[in-house]
């Protein structure tokens, strides 16, 4: 079972961001973060990377990057729950559940609410 946030706007449906280490943070990083729309972290991270490239030399620029790499990993669903407040949306209830569609139903359940605003 996984601990999943849910984010809520009025206007929007419910976002759920899983909680833990992110595996395609890791691994794509920048681009992980541009495809969660987390604009800001996503340049950001892009900068760090081409900054340890262009100014370090290899022995040491792998080690940053592999640090990079794991900062990224470990802090990614965060940098996304921090642009979706930056968006508007606001943290709202936590839920277990061992997807995230199953967490979904188990949000719609405990808030009646929701439901009956965003599903038909």
């Amino acid at each position: 079972m996984r601990i999943w946030t849910a984010h809520l706007r009025p206007d929007r449906p419910p976002a759920l961001v899983r909680e833990g280490f992110s595996l395609g943070a890791f691994l794509f990083g920048p681009l992980w973060l541009a495809l969660h729309r987390a604009w800001i972290p996503a340049v950001l991270a892009l900068v760090a990377t081409v900054l340890i490239v262009k100014l370090t030399a290899p022995p040491v620029s792998t080690v940053l990057l592999l640090g990079e790499m794991v900062l990224l990993g470990l802090s990614g669903r965060d940098l996304q729950r921090w642009s979706l407040a930056r968006r508007g949306y606001a943290l709202d209830h936590a839920v277990v559940a061992g997807s995230a569609e199953a967490a979904l139903v188990r949000l719609l359940d405990a808030r009646a609410e929701l439901a009956e605003r965003y599903l038909p």
